[in-house]
């Protein structure tokens, strides 16, 4: 999972790209934006404005085409996350919805708040707590094609 602090970062981290200038666009569409609706900008990339507490769960999600950005822009909620290696399979991969379930012990647990982005890459699986009322953009972004920097 990589945290970063706030949206400046990220804009200037991942400023090259067609997918990362989609995730801009996505943000910088917020003020139009309802909760639930879900939204595409061409095929690389899907977003959803949520409000209220992220759904709790013993499981642990887990995508292979898309990274999962979320974006929060009021309240905190703690998430939890593993490698999918140290994970046992609970619910098979779904190519439909681009999802597996999986079953372990927490590696890593972490506050995320307001201002703040967190980016789920694809050989982690994690999960919400379900403590904290909050508003993010969820953001899917395709894996193919440009990749981290940092990595």
């Amino acid at each position: 999972m990589i945290t970063l602090d706030n949206l400046t970062l990220f804009k200037n981290i991942y400023r090259e790209g067609k997918k990362w200038g989609r995730c801009v666009e996505a943000i910088d569409n917020l003020p139009n934006l309802k909760p639930g609706i879900c939204h595409s900008i061409g095929d690389s990339l899907t977003y959803r404005l949520q409000e209220g507490a992220s759904p709790a769960g013993a499981l642990f999600e887990g995508q292979r085409r898309y990274f999962d950005i979320h974006y929060y822009l009021e309240g905190s909620e703690t998430v939890e996350w593993a490698d999918k290696r140290d994970l046992q399979t609970d619910s098979a991969y779904d190519d439909t919805t681009d999802r597996e379930w999986l079953a372990g012990e927490v590696r890593e647990r972490q506050q995320i708040g307001k201002g703040q982005l967190v980016i789920f890459e694809n050989h982690e699986a994690y999960r919400f707590v379900g403590d904290g009322a909050v508003r993010k953009l969820i953001i899917k972004v395709t894996v193919e094609g440009g990749y981290f920097k940092n990595k």
